[in-house]
C-alpha cells in the first residue's frame, strides 16, 4: 500500500488539507511584491451581528451585512474560513467598552450620537486572501493567513474581513484553519503582556520563574507554551480537572485553586520574577507578596478598569480615573517592594504572529481547541463560552464547504490509488 499512501499524501496537499498530514515538512511562504486582485463584486455577505447591546438574544444572522472593502493601499481582504470566540466577545456583546471603541472607530462620533450598529463580533480569523491594496507587499490573493481583529473593527463572525497588512500573518502550514483560528488573539494578547509589559523574550526568559493565574483558558494555555519555548519555569493556578491539560502543555508546577487557600499554597514556593494575572480581583492583592522584592519583578494584569471606567464615567473622566489608578498602584508597589505594576492589553501585531508561526511549525506551540461549532450555531458557541471554566478555545467553522470538498477529494484519491494498486497486483499474479 505504499503507492496508495504516497498518492493520498500528494492529493491531500493539492486539496489543501493539512490536518491529516501534520508531520509533513513545510516552509514559510516567501515575501513578495504583488498587485491587487479585482475588486469584490458582491455588496453583501453573511454574518452574525448585533443591532443593540444585550444578552445572547441580540445575536442575529444576516445575509445583508455590507462586505468590507479594500479602501486603503495597505488593506488586505480575507475570506474567513474559521474564527474563535474570546471572553471579550461576550463582554462587547453586552456593551463593554462601547464608548471608547466607538470613538476609536469614528473619531467624529464624539460630536454626535452616530450609531455603531450593526456590529459584527469575533476577534480571531484564519482564512484566505482575496484582495489586496496597491501597496501591499507581503501578501497576494490565494495566500492562507491568520490574524487577530482589533476590537474597534468589524469582526470575523462573517464571510469576509478587511485588515491592514501589518495586522496579518501567513498561517502556519501545519495547522488547519480550525486549529489556526484558536491562536491569534490570545497570542497577540500574551505577547503584548509578556514582552511589551513584562520585558521577557526568547533571550531573557531562561530560568525566570513565572506564575500564570487562570492558566487553563485561551491566554493561559498559550502563555504556558510560549514561556516554555523560551526556557522559563512556569507555575499555573487552575482547577484540578484542568491539571492534566496544563501539565501536558509544559507547566512545571500546578496549584489547584479549589483545594484550599491558593495564596498559602503559592507562599510556600520560591518567589516569582513575573506574574501574569488573568483573573483580577482579590488575586491582585495576594500576588504582590509572591514576587521577588527589589529584583525587578513585574506584576501584569489583563483585568483593567479602563473600559469599565469610560463606560460608566464618560470618556474623559473615565480615562483620567483609570490613569490615576494605574499611576498610584505603580508608585506604591515600586516604593514598598521594588515591584513593577503594569497593565496588559491586546495589541495588533502581524510581525509578532510571524514569530508565532515559526514556533508552531517547529512543534513548540500547539492549538488548544475545546469545542467547535458550525457557523449556523454561533449563539450556542456563545452559550458554551459563557459557562466559564474554559479548557482552551471555542472555534466557529465559518466556511465548511471547502473543507468538505477537500476531504472528498482526498477520499476519492485514496480510493482510486488503492484500486489502482490492487489492479497492478492482480496483473502481476496473472503474469
Amino acid at each position: 500500500m505504499a503507492l496508495a499512501r504516497r498518492l493520498c499524501w500528494c492529493s491531500a496537499k493539492i486539496a489543501g488539507s493539512s490536518k491529516p498530514f501534520a508531520s509533513a515538512p513545510c516552509s514559510l511562504p516567501s515575501r513578495r511584491n504583488v498587485c491587487s486582485s479585482p475588486s469584490m463584486r458582491q455588496s453583501c455577505m453573511s454574518a452574525w451581528a448585533i443591532g443593540q447591546y444585550g444578552t445572547n438574544e441580540v445575536l442575529r444572522y444576516s445575509e445583508e451585512i455590507p462586505v468590507p472593502t479594500v479602501s486603503s493601499p495597505s488593506d488586505v481582504m480575507i475570506k474567513v474560513h474559521a474564527t474563535s470566540l474570546n471572553p471579550l466577545d461576550v463582554l462587547m456583546r453586552g456593551g463593554y467598552g462601547a464608548k471608547l471603541l466607538k470613538l476609536r472607530r469614528d473619531p467624529l462620533s464624539v460630536m454626535d450620537s452616530g450609531c455603531e450598529f450593526p456590529l459584527v463580533l469575533g476577534r480571531d480569523v484564519s482564512g484566505e486572501v482575496v484582495d489586496c491594496g496597491s501597496e501591499v507587499t507581503h501578501f497576494a490573493p490565494g495566500d492562507e493567513v491568520w490574524a487577530a481583529v482589533p476590537p474597534w473593527k468589524q469582526g470575523s463572525l462573517a464571510e469576509y474581513v478587511t485588515l491592514t497588512e501589518y495586522e496579518v500573518s501567513h498561517k502556519p502550514e501545519l495547522l488547519s484553519h480550525t486549529e489556526a483560528a484558536s491562536i491569534p488573539y490570545v497570542a497577540s494578547t500574551a505577547v503584548s503582556a509578556l514582552v511589551n509589559a513584562g520585558g521577557l523574550c526568547r533571550d531573557t526568559s531562561s530560568d525566570k520563574r513565572v506564575l500564570i493565574t487562570g492558566g487553563s483558558g485561551g491566554v493561559g494555555t498559550f502563555s504556558i507554551q510560549l514561556l516554555k519555548a523560551w526556557g522559563a519555569h512556569v507555575t499555573v493556578t487552575c482547577s484540578q480537572n484542568a491539571e492534566g491539560l496544563v501539565r501536558g502543555l509544559g507547566a512545571d508546577e500546578v496549584v489547584d485553586y479549589t483545594a484550599g487557600d491558593v495564596a498559602e499554597q503559592l507562599g510556600t514556593m520560591e518567589k516569582f520574577d513575573l506574574i501574569l494575572d488573568n483573573i483580577g480581583g482579590d488575586t491582585e492583592q495576594q500576588a504582590m507578596g509572591l514576587l521577588k522584592p527589589w529584583a525587578g519583578a513585574k506584576y501584569i494584569t489583563l483585568v483593567t478598569p479602563l473600559l469599565l471606567n469610560t463606560d460608566s464615567m464618560g470618556l474623559l473622566d473615565g480615562a483620567v480615573n483609570a490613569g490615576f489608578t494605574l499611576h498610584t498602584k505603580a508608585i506604591q508597589n515600586l516604593i514598598s517592594s521594588g515591584v513593577f505594576y503594569r497593565w496588559g492589553f491586546y495589541v495588533p501585531d502581524g510581525p509578532a504572529l510571524d514569530e508565532i508561526t515559526k514556533l508552531v511549525d517547529a512543534g513548540k506551540i500547539l492549538p488548544v481547541v475545546e469545542a467547535q461549532f458550525p457557523f449556523t450555531q454561533v449563539p450556542q458557541a456563545f452559550q458554551k463560552l459563557e459557562q466559564g471554566h474554559a479548557r482552551g478555545k471555542t472555534v466557529v467553522r465559518v466556511t465548511e464547504k471547502n473543507d468538505r470538498q477537500a476531504e472528498e477529494l482526498v477520499q476519492d484519491a485514496c480510493r482510486e490509488a488503492a484500486e489502482s494498486e490492487q489492479d497492478m497486483q492482480g496483473s502481476a499474479k496473472l503474469q
